[in-house]
């Protein structure tokens, strides 16, 4: 089920190269990366035809989870051969989701078969597709994904690595990319690269398989070691060379390298706390938004008064612990406790029985502990609020259980703009903090005593500082790293 009112993920992919059960491990890839997307998902594997003497590829995808559109095992087994695989778990951004825009995407061309998996959004879309339209190019898919496709099979380039590289310089906006080809797996990243894509490596027999992800918390699950993360404004070729050598080839999208813009909602939010992406791992990152929360904004107390302080599960988990502990250092003793409890089987809500629609949607989701927060004064740790909706929704269940008073700090700035660049913000209009002049109003709309945010210099001082890299805080500060064409949003757009 997707977050109620959060800003939603964008989407997860993987690919495996040189294992025989590549789809099987691909498969597992996915479902640790279900939270990236929910709606649909899909694997396509490559397998050498002995009667026919050359490639082909099976596929199989569906709306739904990873564990349903893969129920029956013999998917894995039978159908989708061979010893490479990608797949992508869907989240579609502004695209219709029907079953022709599910991912990966897999033509057969001048030069073979290229199948491709995108985590991102292209900020041209409407240029590129008018261009291609007047070319007299047919589509299938109301997606910018498969506009790369195109690209790639009108270049006139004879190796296929400059195809990928000549469609890339045209594409502008956001995309990690997965690219299985004949003798081949493709890694890229925009040359900003605002969403993250690791390398991975698992040792089987007396050779190694590679793998290629959103996130590594993809390796962990099937046992491989993370290698690096995919640099930006760059394409990694993994084939048979690297396998016996170890060495990967590595080519620049752009010849001038610009800065990195990495998706700071990526450590606030969106990825699992298990992970390492842009090459540190979320869980330290998260630690330190919260440390900053207690150091800019602690929530005092006294000697007979000790606060209670807990997370709404499960991204604000580890910023919680963070704040306690500095709280506490700053004389405000605060204890660290469980005071919502999360459902991770909720599916589809229908008719609500006599209650608020919202409300009812809160309290499938969340339970208080009541004996934790009765009395108590609190301190509600979330990592942002986007419509504020769901958040005075929320305060409104834990009143329930009848705290003394509501503290509420947001590990992140207030949104104020929306994402371009593969994250479903909502439009301006629809943000909290565009109705509200200060936190305060928030505060009172929520229904909390007492709201405070992280603010963005605290923010940008807690995130990883690497040479070379900076970060989009588009949705804060309305500042895009990457112009956004005029009718962007006008077009039905994916991932």
């Amino acid at each position: 089920m997707r977050e109620i009112d959060k800003p939603r993920s964008n989407c997860g992919i993987v690919g495996v190269y040189n294992h025989p059960k590549s789809a099987i491990l691909t498969y597992y890839a996915l479902h640790s990366l279900q939270h990236r997307g929910q709606e649909a998902t899909g694997i396509t594997s490559f397998y050498y035809d002995e009667k026919k003497k050359k490639k082909r590829y099976a596929y199989n995808k569906g709306e739904g989870l990873v564990l349903e559109v893969f129920s029956n095992p013999e998917i894995l087994t039978n159908v989708l051969k061979g010893d490479s695989a990608i797949g992508h778990n869907r989240y579609s951004t502004t695209g219709s989701s029907t079953r022709a825009n599910i991912q990966p995407f897999t033509i057969t061309y001048h030069g073979g078969i290229l199948s491709l998996s995108h985590n991102g959004n292209l900020t041209n879309t409407m240029t590129l597709r008018n261009y291609l339209d007047s070319e007299g190019a047919i589509f299938q898919t109301t997606t910018d994904t498969e506009i790369l496709l195109h690209l790639i099979a009108r270049s006139k380039h004879a190796k296929q690595i400059d195809q990928i590289k000549e469609a890339l310089r045209k594409a502008k906006g956001a995309y990690s990319l997965v690219i299985l080809t004949e003798d081949s797996i493709i890694a890229a990243r925009d040359p900003h690269g605002f969403r993250p894509l690791s390398i991975g490596r698992l040792k089987y027999d007396d050779t190694y398989a590679y793998i290629i992800a959103s996130e590594t918390c993809a390796f962990d699950i099937i046992g491989a070691e993370y290698i690096r993360s995919v640099n930006h404004n760059e394409i990694v070729v993994i084939n048979q060379k690297t396998i016996e050598t170890g060495e990967m080839e590595s080519h620049k999208i752009v010849e001038e390298t610009p800065e990195a813009k990495h998706c700071i909602f990526e450590y606030i939010y969106f990825s699992r706390p298990d992970s390492k992406i842009f090459n540190h791992n979320v869980d330290k990152v998260r630690r330190k938004l919260g440390k900053a929360l207690g150091d800019e904004s602690p929530v005092k107390s006294d000697k007979n008064d000790r606060l209670t302080a807990f997370a709404v599960p499960d991204s604000g988990n580890t910023a919680t612990l963070g704040f306690a502990k500095v709280n506490t250092e700053k004389g405000n003793p605060t204890d660290y406790d469980i005071g919502l409890i999360r459902s991770h089987y909720v599916g589809r809500t229908f008719i609500s029985p006599g209650q608020d629609n919202r409300e009812f949607k809160v309290k499938i989701k969340f339970n208080t502990v009541k004996g934790v927060l009765e009395g108590k004064r609190i301190v509600v740790i979330d990592d942002s609020i986007v419509r504020g909706t769901t958040s005075k929704s929320l305060i409104s269940l834990i009143k329930e259980a009848k705290p003394k008073e509501i503290n509420m700090r947001i590990t992140s700035p207030p949104i104020k703009f929306p994402c371009h660049y593969g994250m479903d913000f909502p439009s301006k209009d629809e943000l909290i903090a565009n109705h509200h002049n200060s936190e305060e109003e928030i505060g009172r709309a929520i229904g909390v005593d007492n709201l405070k945010y992280l603010s963005i210099e605290k923010l940008l001082e807690s995130v990883p500082k690497d040479i070379g890299i900076g970060y989009c805080t588009a949705c804060f500060t309305g500042n895009y790293p990457v112009e956004i064409e005029e009718n962007h949003t006008k077009l039905s757009t994916e991932e």
